[in-house]
């Protein structure tokens, strides 16, 4: 998107772009971006497919698409586009990470772990896939695998709240608490909302 213009102007200015030349993939693509911004995900989802229809090989628009039907909940819909990414472009790790994400929200943390191993394989700085590796260990049980994967993650983004709050999790079943007090108030700071739960049993140990 421009810097130089507010966005409601950006998006005046595609769509007069697109009543000139209607068969631009790439204006399509970056208005589905700006409504994206907005939370326009209906209309966001015209566009995209739009620009699908026009450049069916623009792997941008599949993986933006995918991640609005996740949002919306369409999980088979969004892992239908990532399975078209990969077969446009296999050396691609995101369709592999969202992939081991859905995968994970649908219970099937096995495939979930062989798709996002292959998402770090391809890119082992892809900190989401790292993170959620350690999700899908920690739900299979096997915290020092959930340990090892959120340390990954959180080397590269010391940030990223949600890795904070599995090592939380799997360090408290570790029975380490103070490690895990530090990580849940690192999760919590980092803007991540720590089930009352989880807050409530580390209270007991903070002295």
């Amino acid at each position: 998107m421009s810097e130089d213009l507010p966005i409601e102007e950006y998006i005046r200015d595609l769509r007069h772009r697109l009543k000139e030349n209607p068969g631009c993939a790439l204006t399509h693509y970056n208005l589905g971006i700006a409504l994206v911004k907005q939370h326009k995900w209906d209309e966001a989802i015209s566009e995209f497919e739009e620009a699908i229809d026009e450049s069916p090989s623009m792997v941008e628009a599949h993986i933006n698409l995918s991640g609005i039907y996740f949002q919306k909940g369409e999980i088979e819909k969004g892992i239908d586009l990532c399975k078209r990414v990969i077969e446009l472009r296999s050396d691609f790790a995101i369709p592999y990470g969202n992939l081991g994400f859905a995968y994970l929200e649908q219970g099937e943390v096995g495939k979930a772990i062989d798709m996002l191993h292959v998402a770090v394989k391809k890119d082992p700085k892809f900190v989401q896939a790292l993170s959620t590796l350690g999700s899908a260990y920690l739900r299979q049980g096997k915290v020092e695998e959930s340990i090892k994967f959120g340390k990954k993650a959180i080397d590269i983004a010391p940030n990223f709240a949600v890795a904070h709050n599995n090592l939380a999790i799997a360090f408290l079943e570790k029975g380490e608490f103070k490690k895990a007090m530090e990580h849940c108030d690192k999760a919590a700071e980092f803007g991540f909302d720590v089930h009352p739960d989880l807050l409530k049993e580390l209270e007991a140990y903070r002295s």
